[in-house]
């Protein structure tokens, strides 16, 4: 009877090759023999992988179904080897080359314990430091104009006694004679499945490779400590609330000579009592009386950049807006500049007294 190795891995028959070899490596997961899952499932599970994860494998089930290799599927399990010792006691995984299949990628690291890691050493690499952030609070004419900015925060930086090796100064480092430098012990764990081949972190030098005989005093062998960093930041004219800056290289220090992470602000502008930001424009309102809208007028409009003059014409209504070109906020980069645009309000009187009414009265109006 032909297998359903969709069935078998959980997909449909359309699933992409990722959806295939997302699905293989959750159940391999749990079925894994070393994991204590069930060694037929895991046979199962490999056999349907090993045809679906190759095109040309799964092209020919497709159309012939699993009996193109008399039930064979690639060799997914060679039951000939089982208990014989050796490796994964009869688990035949060359299929997995004819895919492309990276066994470290598919088992999330189980590779290295069955041998899978093709003798590549495991050695503690170095890693890139953490990202940090921090909020920046700005008034609304400093994210307009711009300002230098000094910023004081805790993080951790190579230490600067042992320059990040870990060992006291003076101390002689040498190469682990446990693991020989690798970092890695290596043992063989006699399991249902045969011998197999395990690889754990040396804990003479826990993985660092070398060993010393005295660890920093100032970071305890971490090669990492904790100061309150100082800095100086250039903040561009033209920020606006919620907008980032990417200080690159100013998070937190790696561990064993990795790269720094980088620093984050998160800007924060405070509203202004008169101005409203609108994009790189500013938006006012100016209240003038029934007098000067009839008659026209000039008023004094406050802008970012100082007091100017604004003519008001004969007639002009409420709610009537003007542009004050160019007098808005500088675009980051200095890309041009956007305008200030004022609303006019015409104040109607309250309280006239009885001459005032007849005045308007007079007027027709």
């Amino acid at each position: 009877m032909s297998k359903d190795y969709y069935n078998v891995l959980g997909v449909a028959k359309d699933a992409s090759a990722d959806e295939i070899k997302t699905a293989f490596r959750k159940k391999a997961h749990i079925y894994h023999p070393d994991k204590g899952g069930d060694a037929e499932k895991f046979k199962e599970i490999n056999e349907a992988y090993q045809v679906l994860g190759n095109a040309q494998k799964r092209k020919q089930y497709d159309q012939f179904g699993s009996s193109f290799q008399n039930g064979q599927a690639g060799g997914g399990f060679n039951q000939s080897g089982f208990n014989q010792g050796g490796g994964m006691g009869g688990f035949d995984f060359s299929g997995f080359q004819d895919g492309g299949i990276d066994m470290d990628d598919l088992f999330g690291g189980l590779g290295d314990i069955f041998g899978f890691g093709g003798g590549r050493q495991s050695k503690k690499k170095s890693t890139r430091g953490r990202d940090l952030e921090m909020a920046v609070n700005l008034d609304f004419l400093e994210a307009v104009f711009g300002l230098e900015k000094e910023l004081s925060f805790t993080k951790n930086v190579v230490c600067d006694r042992c320059h990040g090796n870990g060992a006291e100064p003076g101390t002689k480092i040498e190469t682990c004679p446990t693991c020989g430098g690798s970092g890695q012990v290596i043992g063989i764990q006699r399991t249902i499945l045969g011998n197999i081949q395990t690889k754990t972190t040396c804990p003479n030098c826990h993985g660092e490779g070398k060993i010393y005989s005295s660890k920093c005093g100032k970071c305890h062998g971490t090669g990492i400590a904790k100061e309150t960093a100082k800095l100086k930041v250039r903040i561009p004219a033209g920020i606006n609330d919620g907008e980032s800056i990417r200080l690159s290289g100013q998070g937190e220090a790696g561990e064993r000579g990795g790269i720094a992470g980088d620093l984050y602000l998160r800007v924060k502008v405070n509203q202004h009592h008169k101005f409203i930001r609108d994009g790189y424009d500013i938006r006012t309102e100016e209240n003038i009386g029934i007098k000067q809208a009839i008659f026209g007028d000039k008023i004094e409009v406050e802008t970012v950049y100082g007091p100017v003059t604004l003519k008001i014409p004969e007639g002009t209504q409420s709610g009537t807006i003007f542009k004050l070109k160019e007098k808005g906020i500088t675009r980051l980069n200095n890309r041009g500049q956007g305008d200030q645009y004022v609303k006019i309000n015409v104040i109607i009187p309250k309280n006239l007294n009885r001459k005032e009414k007849q005045l308007l009265e007079d007027l027709d109006i």
